[in-house]
Order: structure tokens, then C-alpha cells, then sequence
């Protein structure tokens, strides 16, 4: 398997200013990066195959509390908030059955494509939500 896939690493850009969304893109970010050394590693199919179950289970959550938070303040652009986290979930999943599946997936591009996706994601739509659920009294 190839693993050369840069860390990724927190900063003000992927900030969206409510703490709950913050910490939990940490998370995301720190199990990227696990998956990521779990292949510099060495590990096996089956550690890189829970990491990555592992980081559908708390992605699924992740957009679900997002997108809850916005319906509970009538965010304006929850609808295409929503078609945005299904499509990076339908990535995510998707790599992660072809990987369950045995197919010859290389995980460099399936691995960059995901960190792509969730970096253009945090620093794009979710900044939109941010100061409207600020005005909303969520911080």
C-alpha cells in the first residue's frame, strides 16, 4: 500500500467558530492522520479497514450533528449542505468497500481524494453556517 499523504493539520482557515464543530473536525482530522501512519506503517488490511470504518462511523455523525444544529436554527442553506455531506459520505464508502471488497484500491489517491474533499468542505460551505449559527446564539 502507499501512504506518502501529507498530515493534516489544524488552522484558523478550517476554523468555523462554533466550538462543538471545531472539536469534532479535529477528530476527523486526527483520524485521518491515523489511517494515514497506520499505512506509513506498515499495518495490515484489517487495521486500515477499521480505521477507516472507524472514521465513516464518526463522519455519519459528525454531518448529522451539523446538520441538525442548522435545521434547529433554520439555516438558509441546510439543503445543499446536506447534498454536500452525501456526496463525501457515498467517497467515503464507496473506498471503503472497494478496500473490503479486495479490489486493488490504491489508498494514495482514495486517501488524498478524502482529505481533498474534507479540507475544501470545512474551509468552503462549512464556513457559511458558522456565523449564522453565531447570530443564533450557538458558540
Amino acid at each position: 500500500m502507499e501512504a506518502h499523504v501529507t498530515l493534516l493539520t489544524w488552522n484558523h482557515a478550517c476554523s468555523v467558530g462554533v466550538r462543538a464543530m471545531d472539536d469534532q473536525h479535529g477528530i476527523l482530522m486526527d483520524t485521518m492522520n491515523e489511517v494515514r501512519l497506520a499505512l506509513v506503517h506498515g499495518r495490515g488490511q484489517d487495521h486500515v479497514t477499521e480505521l477507516l470504518d472507524r472514521l465513516v462511523d464518526f463522519t455519519r455523525m459528525h454531518f448529522w450533528s451539523e446538520e441538525q444544529l442548522m435545521e434547529n436554527s433554520a439555516f438558509p442553506g441546510l439543503d445543499q449542505h446536506r447534498e454536500e455531506h452525501q456526496r463525501l459520505l457515498a467517497l467515503l464508502r464507496a473506498g471503503v468497500q472497494r478496500l473490503q471488497h479486495g479490489e486493488n484500491t490504491r489508498m494514495r489517491p482514495l486517501l488524498c481524494a478524502l482529505r481533498d474533499g474534507y479540507l475544501a468542505h470545512i474551509e468552503g460551505p462549512d464556513q457559511q453556517y458558522g456565523p449564522w449559527l453565531n447570530q443564533q446564539g450557538v458558540d
